[in-house]
C-alpha cells in the first residue's frame, strides 16, 4: 500500500456541467477499506482586482444554492488547456469588464478537501483597462460591480455582510 492509499475502483456516479461525483473505494492509509463519495471540480481562479492602491473591486450576484444576494471577489473555473494566469485574465474581463496587465498568483488552496478536489488559486491584478471587445457573461449570471475601499470590506466581513469564505480569504491575502 502506498503512503496515500489505494483507490480499488472508481464509479462516477453523476456527470453534471459544473462538477462531477464519483464513488471511490480505496484503502486508506492506516490500511482500513472505506468508499468515498468525491465531488470532482476543475482548478478555479479567484480574483482580486485592484485598481488602485488601498481599494478592491468586488462582484454581488445572486446564489441559488444559498438563496442570497453576495458580495465576493470575482471567480471561475480554469477552462480545459487554459493556464491559471489566463482563466484570471478571462475571468476578470468576463465579471468587471476589465482586462488586467499585472496578475500576480498569491497562493493556493483546497477549500472543501474533505469531500472535493477543487483547488482555488488566488491572483491579485491590477492595471486595469476597459475590454476592447464585449465580455461574455454566463447565462446564470446577474452581475454588479462596485469598487470598495479595502478597509471597507474588511468591515463589512467583521460586520458579516460578506460571507462568502473565498472572498474572506482573499482579502486576508492582500497586503495593502
Amino acid at each position: 500500500m502506498s503512503e496515500n492509499g489505494d483507490l480499488i475502483t472508481r464509479e462516477r456516479v453523476y456527470e453534471g456541467k459544473v462538477f462531477s461525483v464519483d464513488r471511490d473505494r480505496v484503502t486508506l492509509p492506516h490500511g482500513k477499506t472505506v468508499s468515498l463519495d468525491v465531488v470532482r471540480h476543475s482548478p478555479s481562479v479567484v480574483i482580486l482586482p485592484v485598481p488602485e492602491s488601498g481599494h478592491l473591486i468586488l462582484i454581488r450576484q445572486y446564489r441559488h444554492a444559498v438563496n442570497q444576494w453576495l458580495w465576493e471577489a470575482p471567480a471561475g473555473s480554469v477552462d480545459p488547456g487554459e493556464t491559471p494566469e489566463a482563466a484570471a485574465r478571462r475571468e476578470c474581463h468576463e465579471e468587471i469588464g476589465q482586462v488586467p496587465e499585472t496578475v500576480v498568483r498569491l497562493g493556493a488552496m483546497f477549500p472543501t478537501p474533505g469531500y472535493c478536489d477543487e483547488q482555488m488559486i488566488f491572483f491579485r491584478v491590477s492595471s486595469l483597462a476597459e475590454g476592447t471587445e464585449p465580455a461574455a457573461v454566463d447565462e446564470d449570471e446577474s452581475i454588479e460591480t462596485r469598487t470598495f475601499a479595502l478597509r471597507e470590506v474588511r468591515d463589512m466581513i467583521r460586520r458579516g455582510e460578506i460571507v462568502d469564505m473565498k472572498t474572506i480569504v482573499g482579502v486576508g491575502m492582500l497586503t495593502a
